[in-house]
């Protein structure tokens, strides 16, 4: 390092407010800051470059280039040591704190890719959160107990979005997406029941033909939501447009408004048989739509969101049952 010498004998650094260039990048500065917190840590430059793993003459280059850039001298020289000048100090404090926080992301990235303990982003169908995503969680807790998961739980249109955006890792969706950015395979059919009110014309049957309720109020899930584009397909492919008296964003939530006598619904089967609506059978057309697993088409799976998605598609024609 070269110092100029004042008329009093002091030393004084060679480098002038003037001389000062624009604010460097920290993108500029980060590799060599590294190399100087090691050096004001040791304060000793050979010592530092062994840790380093770099030749002394380099790491003593690099520490006057930072010098050089920052127009302040960090380090004085006595003998074969180092020690910090008071802007060197003021900068080690800073670069410490900065080296902990990458430190704290490091660890926090190689934790989320952890195979036993790493954490998996998964989005499903509102439909499906009540039991087919309890049961699909116990099974694979069952051999990886300390996985941690993100649960969320939107419309297809979302959830893809936020798969798109790496949000989430895995979604389990219907219909499944056509779309080159995502890779999707399909793991089940679930059938969907026509809903009446019990005190209904028709609730003394079984089955029905779709069209059959052509001119029927519907209550049904808001646009945007995968099953309210599946049954309005079914009541096109019935010859008619449902005239939607009440939209809403909860299976549950248009049960219950069947119930009340708002309308009929295209719904998947409920868990626990509701008072007040009966369920029925359409024959035609064939109501049933098509779940599958859907991630990111070119993106890598880390280790946990492997070993989830192995395991769902596993339960592939066995998706709703529940052992």
């Amino acid at each position: 390092m070269t110092v100029d010498e004042a008329a009093d004998g002091t030393e004084q650094s060679r480098y002038r407010p003037a001389e000062l260039g624009p604010d460097l990048p920290a993108v500029q500065l980060a590799p060599r800051l590294a190399q100087f917190a090691a050096v004001a840590r040791l304060e000793h430059v050979t010592q530092a470059a062994a840790l380093l793993g770099m030749p002394q003459p380099t790491l003593s280059r690099a520490v006057a280039r930072l010098e050089e850039e920052l127009g302040v001298d960090l380090l004085a020289r006595q003998g074969r040591t180092v020690r910090l000048t008071r802007a060197g100090r003021l900068l080690l404090a800073s670069v410490e704190r900065a080296l902990a926080e990458v430190e704290r992301g490091a660890e926090a990235a190689r934790a989320e890719a952890d195979p036993a303990v790493g954490r998996v982003a998964f989005g499903f169908l509102h439909t499906m959160g009540t039991d087919t995503v309890p049961a699909l969680l116990r099974g694979f807790r069952a051999a990886h107990p300390q996985v941690r998961f993100q649960l969320v739980q939107d419309y297809v249109a979302a959830m893809l979005e936020r798969l798109q955006d790496g949000e989430l890792d895995l979604c389990l969706v219907s219909p499944l997406p056509d779309d080159p950015a995502f890779v999707a395979r399909s793991l089940d059919e679930q059938r969907l029941h026509l809903v009446v009110p019990a005190d209904h014309r028709l609730a003394g049957r079984r089955r029905i033909r779709l069209r059959e309720v052509a001119e029927e109020p519907f209550v049904g899930l808001e646009r945007g939501y995968g099953l309210r584009a599946i049954t309005d397909g079914f009541c096109a492919e019935a010859g008619f447009v449902p005239r939607l008296a009440f939209e809403g964003e909860e299976a549950e939530t248009l049960r219950g408004l069947v119930a009340a006598g708002l309308g009929v619904a295209l719904l998947p089967p409920a868990l626990v048989p509701r008072p007040g609506v009966v369920e029925l059978e359409v024959t035609a057309p064939r109501t049933r739509r098509a779940i599958g697993l859907a991630w990111a088409a070119g993106r890598p799976l880390t280790p946990p969101v492997r070993a989830f998605r192995d395991f769902v598609l596993s339960r592939r024609g066995r998706l709703l049952q529940h052992d």
